[in-house]
């Protein structure tokens, strides 16, 4: 096989494969199924947008072609075809048309963008001020008094109103599903609002390159019905008003005495305890650990004997816990439900 065979064959087999894996993902983490009217309106733009180059591109190579077969050297043919330099029609011509299609473009776009960054009032959505951190994210409900990390709920069908900000460094805040992104920026807070048309899980990511865990930055975000959502906040509210419950079992009880010791100045539970690190109250609640493993109680202790294995860089120490504390600090954590509470 000649050469350039081989090559074009090869060409054809990535281009082929590349078709193939476009068709790869997940439904709750794309932006190309939009399941919100933010997501539907970003959507729209980059479908015209598309549509836009696309045109442009055929026509091109319309006229190319046509050029390229109108205008090809033939035998016997002296000097070169008549040129069209200073043919003032053709100028305006191509003058005129990318003008009218940056306004096709402009027009919908400067609308959509004051439609997204309109903000709403307390009476209007539910207000979220989104905290990101290297390399986790913090949901604080100031309205409803509700605070929780990692796992954002939100009611199906209403306006939510965020508030993003960094404790740290630059990220990004995106739910490619139901729309954004938007930066969080250190000092600054950036309003954005958000609203989901269906129940079900979505999941978020950091879109901004913030370190060495930047792509482990993810988080989950639970849409429910209005009354689900009231239960799950007077839940939260309630727990968070509360004394911790303490533990039962004499293991749990064990890994209370090490979490309030060398845990308790980071991460706040019930109300009590540090914010330097996520909220646990509803720990045990979460489908995931570290915002990225399955939440099981093997994964739990990987992550307490060595949080660098899971997410390089993160701020959290290893506490060099033997054996075990990490069991008792496991069996304590599962405990740590709103949803066996009352």
């Amino acid at each position: 096989m000649k050469g350039w065979q081989q090559y074009w064959r090869q060409l054809s087999l990535f281009g082929l494969l590349s078709l193939v894996l476009t068709g790869c993902g997940k439904e709750e983490l794309s932006a190309l199924r939009p399941s919100g009217p933010v997501a539907a309106m970003q959507f729209d733009l980059m479908k015209l947008s598309f549509l836009i180059m696309i045109g442009v591109f055929v026509v091109v190579m319309l006229i190319f072609t046509y050029v390229l077969i109108r205008y090809r050297k033939r035998p016997g043919q002296q000097g070169i075809p008549k040129q069209v330099e200073g043919n003032h029609a053709l100028e305006i011509l191509w003058t005129v048309i990318p003008f009218l299609l940056l306004i096709v473009m402009a027009v919908p776009t400067v609308t959509t963008g004051f439609e997204l960054h309109k903000k709403y009032s307390p009476e209007e959505a539910v207000q979220v001020k989104v905290t990101a951190h290297q390399y986790w994210w913090e949901f604080e409900y100031p309205d409803l008094g509700v605070a929780t990390a990692q796992d954002l709920v939100i009611p199906v069908d209403k306006k939510v109103q965020f508030v993003v900000t960094s404790a740290d460094v630059k990220h990004a805040f995106w739910i490619p599903a139901l729309g954004g992104k938007i930066d969080t920026n250190p000092g600054l807070e950036n309003p954005i609002w958000l609203q989901a048309d269906k129940t079900g899980v979505f999941y978020g990511k950091c879109a901004e390159l913030c370190g060495a865990s930047h792509a482990l930055m993810d988080f989950k975000v639970t849409v429910m019905e209005q009354a689900d959502f009231d239960n799950w906040t007077a839940k939260m509210k309630g727990v968070q008003a509360a004394e911790p419950v303490a533990a039962t079992s004499v293991v749990a009880k064990q890994g209370e005495d090490i979490f309030n010791q060398s845990c308790l100045g980071c991460h706040a539970i019930a109300g009590k305890g540090g914010k330097l690190g996520p909220n646990l109250t509803n720990f045990a609640d979460r489908e995931r650990v570290a915002g990225i493993l399955a939440h099981t109680p093997e994964n739990v202790a990987e992550w307490l004997k060595d949080p660098q294995k899971i997410k390089p860089g993160n701020n959290m120490p290893n506490l060099n816990l033997d054996d075990n504390q990490v069991n008792a600090l496991v069996e304590y954590m599962s405990t740590l439900t709103v949803e066996d509470k009352k």
